[in-house]
């Protein structure tokens, strides 16, 4: 019994809808994964416990483009992993959607999923200064809130940007300022949002910064979780915990089979984005 995750690497959702129609059709994939491994996956529903999908966009399984939704749909559970940061049309995320459009998706997709089968990714979280100004998507945090509480989401995700050396060099290319609050500022940023949350039926997971954790009403997150999705599973099939080995340290993940290729690069230029050496930096 596997967990399939669609994608980390890349948005297949957004991007690849035919190419992952197309897979789903077939019940199988050939996988190239990183350092050259190559790798099959069986993607027949009697073998696949829950696939996880990760996007900024799901328009196309919303429209059900290349019969997406209705391939996913016969899988006995999907579980949406949906990044909202508030950024999109901006600079920094210059082809995703703007934030009310993204917003406006999530009346369609509790429909078809339901409101347990959701997390909001506010992620990442980044300070910078650009033409001159002081920019953050820090401030969207409370109307992100707002929304989300609407449709009884109930997991939210986040982190703060990490400053990988190929990101630093691509803002200094365009002109832009990076900013990395120290870790005090951090936590008392992240501790303001814990109360900002209190009110609400909203949880709070830290992804892969476990210093987060220290405050109160933060969890360590766990964004591929056998034991939730254990828990939550329609037909009520178990499978174990084990650590997924090939992320960081600090990912408190299961383990899963990734099917996004190494090759199909994301073709979204978000200028903070450490995985994608091709973004295009031109940003006017």
């Amino acid at each position: 019994m596997l967990i399939i995750s669609a994608s980390r690497r890349t948005d297949l959702i957004a991007y690849y809808p035919k190419y992952f129609s197309n897979i789903l059709k077939k019940r199988k994939v050939e996988v190239h994964g990183p350092f050259g491994h190559r790798y099959s996956v069986n993607l027949s529903p009697s073998g696949v416990h829950t696939i996880v999908l990760w996007s900024k966009n799901f328009g196309n399984f919303i429209n059900n483009r290349f019969g997406l939704k209705d391939l996913l749909m016969s899988y006995s559970q999907i579980y949406l992993h949906f990044t909202i940061t508030g950024l999109g049309g901006t600079e920094m995320e210059p082809i995703i959607p703007e934030p009310q459009k993204a917003l406006e998706q999530l009346k369609e997709l509790v429909k078809i999923v339901g409101d347990e089968r959701i997390a909001i990714r506010f992620d990442p979280i980044i300070f910078y200064k650009y033409e001159g100004r002081l920019k953050t998507n820090y401030d969207f945090f409370p109307i992100l809130i707002k929304e989300i509480s609407k449709y009884r989401l109930k997991k939210l995700i986040f982190s703060f940007v990490q400053y990988y050396p190929t990101v630093i060099k691509r803002f200094k290319k365009v002109g832009i300022e990076y900013i990395d609050p120290p870790k005090e500022e951090k936590l008392k940023l992240a501790s303001d949002m814990a109360k900002e949350i209190r009110e609400t039926d909203i949880k709070l997971y830290a992804c892969s910064q476990e210093f987060l954790t220290k405050i109160k009403g933060i969890e360590k997150s766990r964004c591929i979780d056998a034991e939730y999705l254990s828990n939550i599973h329609p037909l009520g099939w178990k499978i174990k915990y084990k650590k997924d080995r090939g992320q960081r340290k600090e990912c408190g993940c299961s383990e899963s089979k990734d099917i996004g290729n190494y090759g199909m690069s994301c073709p979204a230029p978000c200028l903070y984005c450490y995985a994608n050496k091709k973004i295009n930096v031109r940003i006017k």
